[in-house]
């Protein structure tokens, strides 16, 4: 390994450049704020390893390019004003550079994140999307703006129950449908919602919708 190697391992392990797999404008597809324009960025790296992972390209942050956050903000600002950071896994990297340079140019911070990693960064929303594989680490979970727990089976609707749980009293909730399991899963999440109505239906709209 060379010293510009060195270097810039350096400079992703202290969150100065990340490794980027894409970054888009498009809408927010899921959640709280579905249906409104943001920028997402993708951070390569993930060791959370579940099965129906859309973006399993995503897990190994060798094969995406170290990327300099000053790039990465430059190009954010330009597109909109709230950002969404999203992976992969964006907490097993630093995220104060990022969001420190995000904040100074006046944008929102949104982050989708598994809470298996400790949580750094300043963020406007944090969606908390627990998975079984590898559990949230329990301080994230009163600073929590959305839960979002994926639904594969039965068994998940447990798994629900017991991270909502952990949550704070302002957390919204919610359900979403594994999407190859959607039409096997939808009818009985319905029903769930209906006869538990703290929990609230969110649709990968974006895949509906053909868009990023």
């Amino acid at each position: 390994m060379n010293e510009a190697d060195i270097n810039i391992e350096h400079a992703v392990a202290q969150g100065t450049y990340l490794p980027l797999m894409e970054a888009f404008y498009t809408l927010q597809g899921e959640g709280y704020h579905k249906g409104t324009a943001a920028y997402f960025i993708r951070v390569g790296g993930c060791d959370v390893g579940c099965h129906w992972c859309d973006v399993k390209e995503s897990w190994n942050p060798k094969i995406h390019p170290p990327t300099d956050i000053a790039q990465i903000i430059h190009k954010a600002k330009s597109h909109a004003e709230t950002i969404v950071v999203t992976g992969g896994e964006p907490l097993m990297w630093p995220m104060d550079p990022l969001t420190d340079g995000l904040k100074a140019a006046g944008l929102q911070t949104h982050i989708e994140t598994s809470g298996a990693y400790r949580l750094t960064g300043t963020w406007d929303w944090i969606c908390l999307s627990p998975k079984k594989n590898k559990r949230p680490l329990e301080s994230i979970y009163h600073k929590a703006d959305e839960l979002k727990v994926i639904i594969h089976n039965n068994h998940d609707f447990i798994f629900a129950e017991e991270q909502a749980a952990l949550i704070g009293p302002n957390c919204k909730l919610y359900l979403q449908p594994e999407w190859s399991q959607r039409d096997k899963m939808m009818p009985l999440m319905v029903d769930y919602v209906m006869k538990n109505t703290r929990w609230i239906l969110s649709l990968q709209t974006h895949k509906y919708l053909n868009i990023p």
